[in-house]
């Protein structure tokens, strides 16, 4: 079963995803937060697998409850909805370790299978948030790896460094699987070492590694 915790400032905006969620029954929702440090606080007494989470709440905002999250309880896992993918907050709780970004308005089947998603360990990014992240990329201008990242992508071998930079491309598995015709387990085996080696939580973060690092660059 799948513990979820709703954390939006709008009572009928929780009260609408719990019903949604509630109705799948692999998923339950163990609690609802209104504001960015009580939901702090309900992940701390209720560890649940994910945290739902709004970006524009009072008292502690989406980011900062996110940072707080995955520092202190890295077990439950971050899932953020936001009501519009140029929200400036995207990119920023990209950094404080969220799990995957959706749109709010996004159709209840994706949301619902998007929590099943970050539950079972993997990043997600909503098309249209990935583009905004990517923009945000495209913008910065990164450096080359320093001495300690440098250590880490020491420790890939030649081919799990062409599955990270195919990764940081957007590319999925099945497609990476397709470019190194090889089969889509061996592909996450791949990703999983990479995950390990490089001290990361999911793809998502591999790709902001990679382009931290400045392995690959957006196109354009």
């Amino acid at each position: 079963m799948i513990r979820v915790l709703l954390a939006d400032d709008e009572e009928l905006m929780r009260g609408g995803l719990r019903m949604m969620l509630q109705t799948q029954p692999d998923i339950t929702v163990v609690g609802e937060a209104s504001d960015g440090a009580q939901a702090v606080r309900s992940t701390a007494a209720l560890a649940p697998d994910v945290v739902v989470m709004d970006v524009r709440m009072p008292v502690l905002d989406g980011v900062a409850a996110t940072a707080g999250i995955t520092a202190r309880h890295p077990a439950s896992r971050v899932l953020v909805l936001t009501t519009f993918e140029l929200d400036e907050y995207v990119f920023a709780a990209v950094r404080a370790g969220a799990a995957g970004f959706l749109l709010k308005r996004t159709p209840p089947e994706t949301l619902i299978e998007g929590v099943r998603t970050i539950a079972s360990g993997e990043g997600l990014l909503g098309p249209s948030v990935t583009r905004r992240l990517l923009a945000e990329f495209a913008r910065a201008s990164p450096a080359p790896p320093d001495a300690a990242a440098r250590r880490r992508l020491d420790r890939l071998t030649g081919r799990e460094h062409e599955v990270l930079l195919l990764m940081a491309r957007g590319l999925s598995n099945a497609e990476i699987s397709v470019r190194l015709h090889v089969g889509e387990a061996t592909t996450k085996t791949h990703v999983g070492r990479i995950l390990a080696k490089l001290g990361l939580r999911d793809r998502i973060h591999a790709v902001v590694f990679a382009f931290d690092n400045g392995l690959v660059r957006p196109r354009g």
